[in-house]
């Protein structure tokens, strides 16, 4: 695992500009560093030294010495490549999977992405051509930003990458503040920074004369096909991931893996262990009722694995905010992220490779919310539109009551309903929240069309569709990266996978989500592993105890702080503000309200007031 950064040159950049940038992003790989410049472009590059350790080392070449990549990642597939370069000709001097990169993109182009299995961003400068070609893995699990302006364009693995070149204007797009207010994230390839956009899972860019195309080559959709049986598909999920699980064990370094109390990282765990022993890591709280860390220690020692036990308190948590919202790059409210970072901390002290269970619950139908689907197919059986729109009005004109909610969503289409706007603020809270509200649009417009693209499917499908394409995309993995990277550890999620997702996306709905049953194809392929009591427990998620900590004394004055502060009065209506603290105190306002808030308050303070 690994970090870099790039630009193409200006004559009033100095020479040592990318070392500076560089070290930005230490983090992500402080085992060694290496660069490339010539008189068109600069290229910087961190490393964590997992495969081939004493070689390796990048910017790498081609065997003309005409092609410099720069590669952040993991190629399960490369031997199985090499062989066929190999076959063609080409010469390897190294172990290493970005040797691979490297030779298929001469060999085969932009058509080398339809080839590779694995998790990767990386850039390709071609010395003759003068073209920069750059690509991110299918689902997103490695970032790849670019900033482009008329005087620049840059490149990075993380935002911070940027903030040391001196054409780079660092500026707030506070026309995206009412958005992330909803999503927690950003919907699309735009960033919280004017002129810093992600390349999107999936896609690659050509950089050439000056002019940037951006392309997709890759497009998850389900295609389910009704003809498989529960067997079958039960079958091909054990044969699937017990493959994914292999083939992301391969390192010359310790891997190990994170555990909770859930289906998901137990099956991986029992997997990783059948070929040796595996370190497992997990992270509760003192109070019982929301920590995971009994169950996961139970099941560690029943396969006889060793388990680390990670405990934090709310000290810990509210004082490393500051710092994982600069390694975040952009706000991110999920209060699991912070969870991560200390379950990632402890992790790196004994591994540098971890396993994680991200992807289930997108591609096997995990989240209770789906099971929504029937509630509201039901609810439109007995009611019509007319009535569904009456009851809507008059439930948003009263105060709050049980199914209040319910009755306001219910007339809304599958595509206004269901996402994170409904977890966060919606369009009305915003109105009152934000000092400058002009920017206040629905947020529906921002994923309308990618509902568009299932429209025909059913409303199950619909809600993962949208998940795997924003919430996998740019919360989960954006935070399990992070987060780990942050500590340098690197994090493999052999669930979020390209074979894996050739599974998922035959899977017929009904052994996805049926009867009131979450993941029903995963659960039954885990009860030949698993002990039940894991298998069908009630999905936890990754819980935290901030709704209680948050109604603390000392917190509520810390946070009033904040919500009273220059940077609160710049973008927000303090009295707002201090009515939601007042209301949380009395149990009516959303805990992840107050802390969305909290957390762009901060993130803001980290990029825009100290650095």
């Amino acid at each position: 695992m690994c970090g870099f950064v790039g630009y193409v040159n200006q004559k009033m950049v100095g020479e040592e500009t990318i070392k500076k940038m560089a070290d930005r992003i230490i983090h992500r790989g402080p085992d060694d560093e290496g660069y490339f410049q010539d008189d068109f472009i600069s290229m910087g590059f961190r490393r964590l030294s997992i495969i081939d350790i004493d070689h390796g080392s990048q910017p790498m070449a081609n065997n003309s010495g005409t092609k410099i990549l720069t590669f952040n990642g993991e190629i399960y597939n490369y031997l199985e490549l090499r062989e066929e370069l190999q076959a063609m000709g080409y010469d390897f001097k190294t172990d290493v999977d970005s040797e691979v990169l490297i030779h298929g993109y001469d060999a085969w182009g932009e058509k080398l992405l339809d080839r590779i299995r694995g998790m990767y961003a990386f850039v390709i400068y071609d010395s003759v051509t003068k073209e920069i070609f750059g690509a991110r893995d299918h689902f997103g699990i490695k970032p790849l930003y670019y900033y482009k302006d008329e005087h620049a364009f840059l490149w990075a693995s993380e935002i911070k990458g940027f903030l040391d070149h001196p054409s780079f204007v660092k500026e707030l797009n506070e026309e995206l503040l009412p958005v992330h207010l909803s999503f927690e994230f950003i919907p699309n390839d735009e960033t919280m920074f004017k002129n810093v956009f992600k390349l999107n899972p999936g896609h690659f860019f050509l950089y050439k004369n000056g002019k940037l195309a951006v392309k997709e080559y890759y497009h998850f959709e389900f295609e389910p096909d009704n003809s498989l049986t529960m067997d079958d598909v039960k079958a091909e999920l054990i044969e699937t991931v017990d493959s994914s699980v292999k083939s992301h064990m391969i390192a010359d370094v310790e891997v190990g893996s994170f555990l909770s109390s859930g289906i998901d990282s137990s099956y991986i765990l029992n997997e990783a262990c059948e070929d040796g022993n595996i370190q497992s890591f997990s992270l509760g709280f003192s109070d019982k009722n929301i920590s995971e860390l009994e169950w996961a220690q139970k099941f560690a020692a029943e396969i006889d694995q060793k388990n680390t036990a990670i405990l934090i308190d709310d000290q810990d948590f509210f004082d490393i905010i500051p710092t994982a919202m600069y390694h975040m790059d952009e706000p991110l409210s999920n209060p699991s992220a912070i969870q991560l970072y200390f379950l990632s901390q402890e992790t790196s002290k004994h591994v540098k490779v971890a396993l994680s269970g991200e992807g289930a619950d997108e591609f096997f139908g995990g989240y209770n919310t789906y099971l929504e689907a029937g509630t509201f197919e039901t609810y439109n059986k007995f009611t019509t539109r007319t009535m569904r729109k009456l009851f809507s009005q008059t439930a948003k004109r009263m105060p709050h009551f049980h199914g209040r909610r319910f009755l306001i969503r219910g007339a809304q289409d599958i595509s206004e309903r269901y996402y994170r706007v409904n977890y966060v603020f919606n369009e009305s809270e915003r109105n009152d929240l934000l000092k400058n509200s002009k920017y206040n649009k629905p947020s529906s417009t921002f994923v309308k069309g990618l509902f568009n693209e299932v429209k025909d499917q059913d409303p199950v499908t619909q809600m993962q569709h949208f998940d795997i394409h924003e919430w996998l995309a740019y919360d989960i993995l954006h935070k399990a990266d992070r987060m780990s990277m942050a500590n340098s550890l690197e994090v493999r999620t052999p669930l979020v996978d390209k074979e894996v997702a050739e599974v998922a996306k035959r899977m017929p709905v009904n052994t996805r989500v049926k009867d009131g049953v979450t993941k029903v194809a995963w659960r039954e392929a885990s009860e030949s592993k698993l002990p039940d009591r894991i298998v069908n427990r009630e999905k936890l998620g990754f819980p935290s105890p901030l709704a209680t900590w948050l109604k603390q004394d000392k917190y509520q004055a810390m946070i009033r702080d904040a919500f009273n502060s220059d940077i609160a009065e710049k973008f927000f209506n303090t009295a707002y503000l201090n009515k939601l603290l007042d209301e949380q105190l009395q149990g009516i306002a959303n805990m992840q309200k107050i802390f969305t808030v909290y957390t762009f308050i901060k993130w803001y303070e980290v990029y825009f007031i100290e650095n």
